[in-house]
């Protein structure tokens, strides 16, 4: 039988996703995404190790808490902080109609920027929902090829994001 490591990642049958957070005699303190922390036996087999760390003797909290975190930004509503580019700070994005008698919208670009990420923070969760859910492997291709769509509709923003790696991605593949 496997001891799993503090920072393992799960998928348990009822409770879904979790991750190993602290190892007792003869159960596993298992904080589930939607159930909290429960315990598990170290006996128990019927849940997908989705990724096995190493039992040791002692772990750092910063070990735990990345593994912890890689697992709520993954399935969770929870996100990073997103940055602004500096060059758009205190900027104001203007919305000028064409008929000269009506009047312009002005928005702050934070604001436009803040519901930006709000939108791609909420696809990932729902890329992540799909993926975890009882769909064939067929219809979850279909839903992500819809995703990977959405996303490229978006990258036109990318140039709001401070920092490339938080841009948004689309279709790479050759049309």
């Amino acid at each position: 039988m496997e001891i799993l490591g503090i920072g393992s990642r799960v998928n348990h049958p009822a409770f879904g996703d979790g991750v190993v957070i602290e190892i007792d005699i003869a159960a596993y303190k298992v904080c589930f995404i939607q159930y909290g922390i429960k315990d598990v036996g170290k006996g128990y087999t019927a849940w997908e190790i989705i990724e096995a760390i190493e039992y040791t003797d002692s772990v750092s909290f910063s070990e735990a808490e990345r593994s912890l975190m890689k697992i709520l930004e993954n399935y969770s509503d929870i996100s990073q902080e997103i940055e602004l580019g500096d060059k758009w700070n205190n900027g104001m994005m203007i919305l000028r109609p064409s008929d000269s008698g009506l009047k312009d919208k002005e928005i702050p670009i934070d604001t436009f920027f803040h519901k930006i990420v709000m939108v791609r923070d909420r696809l990932r969760v729902m890329e992540q929902r799909i993926n975890s859910s009882k769909l064939t492997d067929e219809e979850k291709v279909n839903l992500q090829q819809y995703i990977t769509r959405i996303y490229g509709s978006l990258t036109t923003f990318n140039v709001l994001f401070k920092y490339k790696n938080d841009h948004f991605v689309g279709d790479r593949g050759t049309k």
